[in-house]
């Protein structure tokens, strides 16, 4: 298993908790769009999970990295949070932000995901992507969407607003079952 992240302090702590663990793993600091010139590896699975394409300006760019890493018929699965919630401000009452690409969003915050009531104060650069931005990177990087599934609520407590509707399932309360929340896909390489 081969693990990638930008920060040095992820990388740390996950190669600490693999040697805890007595895991088989390799962990690399990089940037996702330079990692062809870092790893020389092709893989059967390549995850991509929760957090990870808002902080990427271009999906196609995105897909071709994806799709270099994985073997002829290799799977690529991935889950994400919703396009969607990322239109709303943080209490989820107004639309800000359009579904569509418009460029990057800049933000002066407060807290932190793990904390959300730190004192903490920065500035962060996102994008939203839309389903069919991320959708057509991948075809057009020759993977084959097998499967794609969109949910009603979130698996973690990480928005405001949010209410326990079973075990590890939230949902902004005002809004119940009316908003998607996550995504899920499975893709083959061609």
């Amino acid at each position: 298993m081969t693990g990638i992240d930008l920060s040095d302090k992820a990388i740390d702590y996950a190669s600490n908790m693999a040697k805890e663990l007595a895991v088989d793993t390799k962990f690399i600091c990089s940037d996702i769009y330079d990692l062809p010139n870092v790893l020389d590896e092709k893989f059967d699975i390549v995850f991509t999970s929760y957090g990870v394409i808002g902080w990427l300006p271009d999906m196609k760019r995105w897909a071709d990295v994806i799709a270099h890493f994985l073997k002829p018929g290799g799977h690529f699965i991935m889950v994400e949070f919703h396009p969607v919630v990322w239109m709303f401000d943080d209490d989820f009452k107004t639309i800000v932000y359009s579904y569509f690409k418009a460029g990057e969003i800049v933000e002066e915050l407060q807290g932190t995901y793990a904390d959300r009531a730190s004192e903490i104060q920065y500035a962060t650069v996102t994008w939203n992507h839309s389903l069919s931005e991320i959708l057509s990177g991948l075809i057009q990087s020759g993977i084959r969407i097998a499967r794609f599934e969109e949910y009603n609520y979130s698996p973690q407590n990480c928005f405001n607003h949010t209410i326990r509707i079973d075990k590890d399932k939230y949902r902004i309360e005002h809004l119940d079952d009316k908003l998607p929340m996550i995504f899920a896909l499975e893709g083959i390489k061609e």
